[in-house]
């Protein structure tokens, strides 16, 4: 079961955004939160939703999923260009030779870094 309340570091996270955005949209009414018996601001499960658009996202079968803020939007002529932040681990699965995980010496634990190649990216909200 998701919690019902996050930390202003924990909803800053889970939304893309600084914890100082986040103290700003709070002191703008642009966010709504609540207060802990250490007067810490505690964002609901609610509000994080309501800035992502909905608790519900469209499923797909795809794995390649990144969530994230819309951060920058350029639209020039009759294409755009959107830019998000992710906000949440992700997993990245790649299927290559054997040749390629002998060469590159690859095993469990050690650090790698995977390249996403894609003739096309698509963004729902």
């Amino acid at each position: 079961m998701p919690k019902q309340a996050y930390t202003a570091t924990e909803a800053a996270r889970e939304l893309g955004i600084s914890v100082d955005t986040l103290r700003r949209w709070d002191r703008e009414g642009r966010i709504r939160t609540e207060r802990d018996r250490a007067n810490r601001r505690l964002v609901p499960l609610e509000e994080i939703e309501r800035l992502r658009g909905g608790a519900s996202a469209q499923h797909m079968s795809a794995r390649n999923r990144l969530r994230g803020t819309v951060t920058e939007v350029r639209v020039e002529g009759l294409l755009a260009q959107v830019e998000l932040t992710v906000t949440e681990p992700a997993r990245v699965v790649a299927v290559v030779t054997r040749d390629a995980i002998e060469e590159l010496g690859l095993k469990p634990g050690m650090a790698a870094t995977a390249v996403v190649k894609s003739t096309s990216v698509m963004v729902e909200a």
